[in-house]
């Protein structure tokens, strides 16, 4: 049985799904290792242009697992802390790994995201969230640190800092009607039968537009977040512009399909 499955539910999208439901799609290590990899190859994939994680049964990741953390791949001879190291850099490869991908990544949050679940869904371009859905920052709640995986980086600058210290501290659980309130997801679908079908509504739009005006579009937006000024990012998309705009024939399309009432096909 794989822990990661990767399908094609619709053209032009992968759907990555976390398949151990009977542990809440836990983050052992023998999901994480595969999950890295998966993403990975779906990055590369050049008939890709969206892609969709969530996770099997009625949760999408319930965190670190408690019982089970699975096996460390390459660890052989080294010390505690060591181990220590490599394993934390593993779960953040693959949050890095979001980050980089190509395609926009959109979390269909069905259920639970706690802990490191909470930081996987946060790593995600876009989520959206079944009205199970419900958030924990639960590191504090077990005598650790809420702190990981990029969520005291993501966090604040998704929701505003005094939200986002307040979640993280308490530990208490955010459901997901507060969760849209907050602009923590961008929808709650009512219907958990229906939300990966909105998730395939909202990449067939993005897949109606040019390639590399979102795959740029998802550089900056992130790159934003860094930006050291807004002069300085400015400058940064501007560059970008006017890259697409002399090197793709988009723009005359987008005119001319706008004359002929007809929707743009973009060649790039």
């Amino acid at each position: 049985m794989s822990f990661v499955e990767v399908s094609r539910p619709r053209s032009q999208v992968a759907l990555v799904t976390l398949n151990r439901p009977e542990r809440m799609n836990a983050m052992a290590f023998d999901v994480m290792v595969p999950l890295r990899q998966a993403l990975h190859e779906v990055s590369l994939d050049n008939s890709v242009r969206v892609v969709v994680i969530t996770g099997a049964g009625s949760g999408f990741c319930s965190g670190a697992d408690l019982e089970d953390p699975g096996r460390i791949p390459n660890i052989e001879g080294l010390t505690r802390p060591a181990i220590a190291l490599r394993s934390m850099e593993l779960l953040d490869d693959v949050i890095r790994q979001l980050r980089a991908m190509h395609q926009p990544v959109l979390a269909a949050v069905n259920g639970p995201a706690i802990g490191g679940g909470f930081c996987l869904a946060m790593a995600a371009d876009i989520r959206l969230a079944a009205t199970t859905a419900i958030f924990r920052a639960a590191g504090v709640n077990n005598g650790l640190t809420s702190s990981e995986l990029g969520i005291s980086y993501l966090l604040p600058r998704a929701i505003g800092s005094s939200r986002a210290f307040e979640i993280m501290l308490t530990g208490r659980d955010v459901g997901a009607e507060e969760a849209e309130r907050i602009g923590l997801v961008s929808q709650v679908v009512p219907d958990e039968g229906a939300l990966l079908e909105e998730c395939y509504t909202m990449a067939e739009r993005i897949i109606g537009l040019s390639r590399v005006g979102i795959e740029l579009t998802k550089r900056l937006l992130w790159s934003s977040l860094d930006a050291s000024s807004l002069l300085a990012h400015m400058d940064h998309e501007g560059t970008t512009q006017l890259f697409v705009r002399l090197t793709t024939q988009n723009f005359e399309e987008a005119v001319r399909a706008r004359k002929e009432k007809r929707p743009p096909v973009f060649e790039d």
